[in-house]
Order: structure tokens, then sequence, then C-alpha cells
């Protein structure tokens, strides 16, 4: 009876926190730190990406950069003080995303502070896909807290900071569907890729 309500009392606890235990595939082992390099219009970006804390996520954005989905899309939300947001959307802002989902991993120990990147999704936790953020400030209400799902953080900026803040203070304003904050000169991914240090 006492490991009856044992099993019961674990079985609670899993359910009611952020966690990676609704994933139906094993593991993924993408590489512990793999560098993706983003080529924009305004100056190149590199990433190093943590494949131990967000092992889905990682091998999610991987999968996509390898097949050259990023090429040619544009960062469609930019918000000074805030974050810069990209990879849903073609430079005539036609939607590029589909309606796959990565398996929500907030909670993995990495905060969304100045420089990291993180995965975009709607209010519900398991819908991020493809659209990615940069961090401009500090943004720990979007950590996953007591109860509460945040966005998961798989990687930091470690050269081209400058040209993030860059991309932060352009002019924005409405375009096509959106009612603000795209910016008024397309910022555009001409290419993103892994990268070897040599």
């Amino acid at each position: 009876m006492l490991r009856v309500a044992s099993l019961i009392v674990a079985f609670v606890a899993a359910c009611s926190a952020p966690n990676t235990s609704l994933a139906k595939d094993p593991v993924p082992e993408p590489p512990k730190h793999p560098y993706v390099e983003i080529d924009t219009t305004m100056g190149r970006i590199l990433l190093e990406l943590d494949g131990q804390a967000a092992p889905y996520t990682v091998d999610h954005f991987l999968t996509l950069v390898d097949s050259g989905y990023y090429n040619n899309t544009i960062f469609h939300r930019v918000i000074p003080d805030f974050m810069i947001q990209a990879g849903g959307h073609t430079p005539d802002l036609k939607r590029k995303e589909d309606d796959g989902y990565v398996i929500n991993e907030s909670g993995n120990g990495l905060s969304n502070l100045r420089g990291t990147i993180a995965l975009a999704r709607t209010a519900k936790p398991h819908t991020a896909n493809a659209q990615f953020f940069i961090n401009v400030v500090d943004n720990i209400r979007l950590n996953a807290g007591k109860g509460r799902w945040g966005y998961t953080v798989f990687g930091f900026v470690i050269e081209g900071m400058d040209v993030v803040d860059a991309i932060a203070a352009v002019r924005t304003g409405p375009q096509g569907t959106f009612d603000k904050d795209v910016p008024l000169i397309p910022i555009v991914i001409k290419s993103m890729s892994r990268y070897t240090f040599e």
C-alpha cells in the first residue's frame, strides 16, 4: 500500500511541473556544443548551442539549419529592450513555418538572459517550431516558474552581439498582417549553417 501511495505521489509531481516527459521519441544526441553562423543583411552572428541542456530543441534546430529552411527568411519582430525574432516569414511576410512542434525544454537550467537564443511559441507550451528569438536584455520573466512553462533557451551569441543590438535599434512599424514591430527595411537571413573553427 505504501509503495502504491509513493508511486501516485511521484506521478502527480511529474505531471504538475514543466519537464520533457511528454517526449515520445528517444532523447536525441546532438553535438554537445555545435556552432551555427547566421549571415544577415546587417552582419554576422555566431551561436553556440547547448545540446546537453536542450537536446530535442538543438536537434530540431540543426535539422532546420541543415535543410536550408532559414535561408532567405527575415527578422519579422523587433522590439527594443526586449528581443529580435526570426525564422517564420519570407521577405514578403508570407508565413513559412509549418504546424510541427518541438517539446518544451524550459526549466533546463538556461535562463533568458541577454545574448541567449530561445524558441518562440504560442501561449501553449509545446507549440514551438522554427521561430526563434535572441534576447537583447535579461528577460527572466520568460523562464519556467512554479507550475509555469517558459521559453526554451538553447544557446548563446558568442560573436556578433553588436549586430543583434543594431537590428534591435532599427525603425519598425506595421507591415503586411502585422500591426507593429516589423522592420521597415527587411533584415534578411541570407544563410544559416553549421560553423567549425579552423
